[in-house]
């Protein structure tokens, strides 16, 4: 499945995508893909209704209503850094023996089309075309990959947006660098693992301003989707609804020589095979 928020900022209501004209309304169902609706085992007991009210003609026509993220606020947003090989060599840095963590504010979650604000103070902001997990259940101590597997919902497109400066410049927190308002585009849908042939080889690209910036592939992660879960679920409880951003591959800003800077007036359109395709405008700072 494909599950999709559409609606203006907070008032968002839970549609499952048929294809890019039609959906089916379900907010009479659950009230949000949020925490509760995935921690009760929310998207398999939505196929049943799907199919019903697909045969049954209740199908709505998208209208170009605003796309919101296709998760409700998550309660954390976990982030993995350096783990694509080609990436770690243009930022100058060793590919790491086990996975870089850090962590994203939750309130930069927006819709994929929505704009992108530079922060005050920024000098140096720049883009990231990243996979994102969504978790499906609480989880702690995971086992093995497989056992990990089991417990995401789904994946998504995200826009891991960071500001260099206040990552590398200001006391080494990249948490500072990841936070501002507008800073993770996600969606336009979150697609169900069975909907996928292989997560692990989706192609990817990022472009700025019609320019393409980033060419990659998953399959060139150096930590898979499976084993990052496992891994995470070592040293915290991942709950259901949290989103994992899982690195990024070559062609960042800061990468170029010179690097090249986001500046308000900028497009990004990126995308990933099957998770469809966003488009955001930078502006400036409030």
């Amino acid at each position: 499945m494909y599950l999709m928020r559409i609606g203006t900022p907070g008032a968002e209501k839970p549609v499952v995508r048929l294809d890019d004209d039609t959906y089916v309304d379900v907010s009479d169902v659950t009230r949000d893909f949020d925490e509760q609706f995935f921690g009760s085992g929310g998207p398999a007991s939505l196929r049943a209704v799907v199919d019903e009210r697909v045969a049954s003609g209740h199908v709505a026509r998208f209208e170009g209503e605003r796309i919101g993220a296709p998760i409700a606020r998550p309660h954390q947003i976990l982030c993995i850094g350096l783990n694509y090989r080609d990436h770690a060599a243009e930022t100058g840095q060793a590919v790491p023996d086990e996975p870089i963590v850090f962590n994203k504010a939750p309130n930069t979650l927006i819709g994929p089309n929505d704009d992108v604000r530079i922060p005050r103070g920024s000098t140096k902001p720049d883009w990231e075309v990243e996979l994102g997990i969504v978790i499906g259940s609480r989880a702690s101590y995971l086992e093995s990959p497989e056992e990990a597997a089991s417990v995401i919902a789904g994946y998504t497109l995200v826009n891991d947006v960071s500001e260099r400066a206040f990552q590398i410049e200001r006391g080494g927190q990249w948490v500072k660098g990841k936070s501002a308002e507008t800073f993770n585009p996600a969606g336009p849908w979150l697609v169900t693992p069975d909907e996928l042939d292989d997560v692990d080889d989706l192609g990817m690209w990022l472009d700025v301003n019609g320019v393409r910036r980033q060419t990659g592939s998953t399959s060139t992660m150096v930590f898979n989707s499976r084993f990052i879960v496992q891994y995470l679920s070592q040293f915290m409880v991942l709950e259901p609804g949290d989103l994992i951003n899982t690195g990024t591959p070559p062609g960042v800003g800061m990468g170029f020589r010179p690097p090249v800077w986001l500046q308000p007036g900028d497009v990004m359109e990126l995308g990933i095979d099957g998770l469809g395709v966003q488009r955001q405008h930078v502006i400036g700072p409030r």
